[in-house]
Order: C-alpha cells, then sequence, then structure tokens
C-alpha cells in the first residue's frame, strides 16, 4: 500500500469513501498510519485495499508531492464507539454535548481546536458554534477524513497533541473531548497548551457519558483508552504549573467536565 502526500486535500478526493464513513465498523481493516506533524488537509491516498474494493478507490494527486511512504500489516484503531451514541435521539446525551460546548463560551472570533473528537461532537460544533476556525486533531486517518469530506472548512491534522504545530495558533478554546485516548502525562499536554492557547483561553475536558461509561470503554477497548479522567486535585495542581485556573469542574457518575482558564 502506498501514502501519498501533496499540497491538497478537498471533499472530492474522498469521493470514493462516503459509505466507509457511514459505517464505523468497517473500516477496523484500513491501515493506521503513525504520521506526527502532518496536515491532514494536504493528504491525497493512493492505494487499493482487497477487502474494501466496493468502497476505496485510487486517488491522483493534482499538485507537488512529497516522497511515497510505504506501509504494510497496519491496521486502523476502532473508534467507532465514540459515536456509539446518536446525538438525535439522546436527549440525555445531546444536552450533555450542548453543556460541554457551552462550556467553551466559543464566540465568532475564536479559533478552536479539538483533541480526539468523536464525529458526532464536531458535528455539533458546526451546527451550534460560529468560529473564526476550527481544527480538529485525532490520531485516527479514517475519522478525519469522514470529517473533511463533510466540511471543507475545517481543518484536519494527523498526529499527537502536544505536536501541533503553532502556525494555527494562538487557540481561544481547546476541546479535549476524550482525554483517556491520550498517551502522554497531564503535565506534558498542559505544557503543550499553554504555549499554543491565547490569554483567556478556556480547556474543556469531558466525557458526556461520565466514569462509569469510560471504565467500560477502557475494558472494551483497550488499546484506545489508555487513561482515566483526572480528579479535581491533580488536575488544579498541574493546570496551575502551567498558569491555568478551574473555573469549573463536576465529576457525576454520568458526566465529567472540567473547565481551566489560561491566565498567562
Amino acid at each position: 500500500m502506498r501514502v501519498v502526500m501533496n499540497s491538497m486535500f478537498s471533499s472530492s478526493s474522498l469521493s470514493c469513501l462516503p459509505s466507509l464513513c457511514h459505517n464505523p465498523k468497517s473500516y477496523k481493516q484500513l491501515p493506521h498510519f503513525s504520521f506526527t506533524n502532518h496536515w491532514l488537509s494536504s493528504l491525497s491516498i493512493q492505494s487499493t485495499f482487497t477487502s474494501l474494493k466496493p468502497t476505496v478507490c485510487a486517488v491522483t494527486p493534482s499538485e507537488g508531492t512529497v516522497p511515497v511512504i510505504n506501509f504494510e500489516d497496519f491496521v486502523e484503531k476502532d473508534w467507532s464507539f465514540l459515536d456509539a451514541d446518536d446525538i438525535s435521539t439522546d436527549e440525555l446525551y445531546k444536552q450533555n454535548i450542548d453543556r460541554i460546548i457551552s462550556a467553551g463560551k466559543v464566540g465568532e472570533d475564536s479559533k478552536i481546536l479539538i483533541s480526539t473528537g468523536s464525529e458526532g461532537f464536531v458535528d455539533r460544533v458546526v451546527d451550534t458554534c460560529s468560529c473564526k476556525q476550527l481544527l480538529v486533531v485525532h490520531d485516527s486517518l479514517f475519522t478525519l477524513a469522514c470529517i473533511k469530506e463533510k466540511y471543507d472548512t475545517v481543518k484536519c491534522w494527523q498526529g499527537e497533541l502536544i505536536f501541533v504545530p503553532d502556525k494555527w495558533a494562538p487557540f481561544d478554546v481547546v476541546f479535549l473531548y476524550f482525554l483517556p485516548a491520550l498517551s502522554f502525562e497531564l503535565n506534558q499536554i498542559f505544557g503543550a497548551l499553554s504555549k499554543v492557547c491565547s490569554q483567556g483561553a478556556r480547556i474543556v475536558i469531558s466525557h458526556p457519558k461520565g466514569r462509569e461509561m469510560l471504565e467500560k470503554q477502557k475494558a472494551e477497548y483497550s488499546d484506545v483508552v489508555v487513561s482515566g479522567l483526572p480528579d479535581k486535585s491533580t488536575l488544579e495542581s498541574v493546570a496551575s504549573d502551567h498558569s491555568f485556573t478551574m473555573v469549573d469542574f463536576v465529576d457525576e457518575p454520568g458526566f465529567y467536565i472540567a473547565v481551566l482558564e489560561h491566565t498567562k
């Protein structure tokens, strides 16, 4: 399989992916790409998957390319559980999602970063918020491809949160939608965010179903859920070392949210 990076990635380049994007379970067999510091909006995929011939086709790069990288035997992690609940039918889930988004206090001039967000969460942010810029950072190339297919204006970057380029900074709102998927210590995360956040920026750490659901997710998806949700004292201690102050904290069995403000 070959992956070609070029300077353009538009929704037209993903015309062969819709059936996969609307069937999350089918992407378990997709390859996992561990690019660091690559921007998805510059990606085209040129590959043929034997098991996915009906839905994935070859894409020819339209502009200048960088060297081709060959990958074999890589498997995309299953992130479908993040979209297991339907926001349109589960009223409590929808209320919790809206509560999370509201905590960010997004304005028309806000520059937003969403780390490891579900596709449904990104949809809700797009539907309910007007902002200057929205950047989605995720480990899953497939999830980002599905988001980019729907929203040309949303910027997508595959890689690790602590290595996000500062060319999109400073950020005014950061949604750490699924912190337990990040394989970094809190000190590393807040250290990185302190460098790319504006004065007064709000960091929202959340789980719309709380710790009880997280424990179930951790048992079933141990390759994705690699940590837990921080308690209040731990979070306050680490955050304060990087000029973040806690302004709200709720830790209930069915809902978790921590809101911090950058005071540098």
